[in-house]
């Protein structure tokens, strides 16, 4: 309580003893987040989306060390996964500081939906995608909104359709599965020597994999680099 209370007189303090310079107001501060804001709307705009946003409240009364630059604004978390971001409004002048403001921001535009029911393990293809106007930072996981990251993968469990796609539904497809043949690179700057292998295990590109080199029988690790291709340091 004694804390509380010395914390109180603190702030109180600091207001009082800055109340005789050009301070900052909370007007100044709303007006430095809402021009930042709509620079964020009009953006957006140009890629297709609505934004929509309110200013949080601030005490009236509030009166921060005057700043001899402009204020800089930032969101302090990321706007395409909340409604309800924080703006993080500082000042970088002779006396800094900094603090943040609560805001309301809804960003509406086409997501990727579901246009039919979708098992889980299958192949996403064009027929299997539509578009449908959503909140898009209403949807904690994040909405995909481009076509092209979803074709190709592979769903990691059934979803009904009209479901918005979002990335925890999906998994990379295996670009070499186990006991598929292969081509080992062995590589060194523009150097390189191929032989042929086994997989012992399935794995995505980028993936480490266990591979079988034929001629020699020994078991490397390789990366994979594309379907039926993986490589390996000489």
């Amino acid at each position: 309580m004694r804390i509380s209370i010395f914390v109180t007189a603190l702030l109180m303090s600091t207001i009082a003893g800055t109340a005789t310079a050009s301070n900052t107001t909370a007007e100044q501060i709303y007006s430095a987040a809402d021009d930042f804001l709509q620079a964020f709307a009009e953006n957006q705009a140009d890629e297709g989306f609505s934004v929509a946003f309110d200013s949080g409240k601030l005490d009236a009364r509030l009166s921060l060390a005057t700043c001899d630059e402009s204020l800089e604004v930032t969101f302090s978390g990321d706007p395409w996964k909340t409604t309800q971001p924080s703006l993080l409004v500082s000042c970088e002048g002779l006396r800094p500081w900094r603090m943040f403001l609560p805001v309301s921001v809804t960003i509406t535009g086409d997501a990727m939906v579901a246009s039919r029911p979708l098992s889980r393990g299958e192949r996403l293809t064009e027929s299997a995608l539509s578009t449908d106007s959503v909140v898009v930072n209403s949807i904690r996981r994040g909405a995909i909104t481009r076509r092209d990251q979803l074709v190709g993968m592979e769903m990691r469990r059934g979803i009904n359709a009209g479901t918005v796609f979002t990335p925890d539904l999906l998994l990379t497809p295996a670009a070499i599965e186990r006991g598929d043949h292969v081509i080992i690179s062995a590589r060194s700057g523009n150097f390189s020597v191929n032989s042929r292998g086994k997989a012992l295990a399935s794995a995505g590109i980028g993936e480490q994999v266990l591979v079988e080199n034929l001629s020699s029988s020994r078991t490397v690790r390789a990366r994979v680099t594309a379907p039926g291709h993986v490589e390996i340091p000489m």
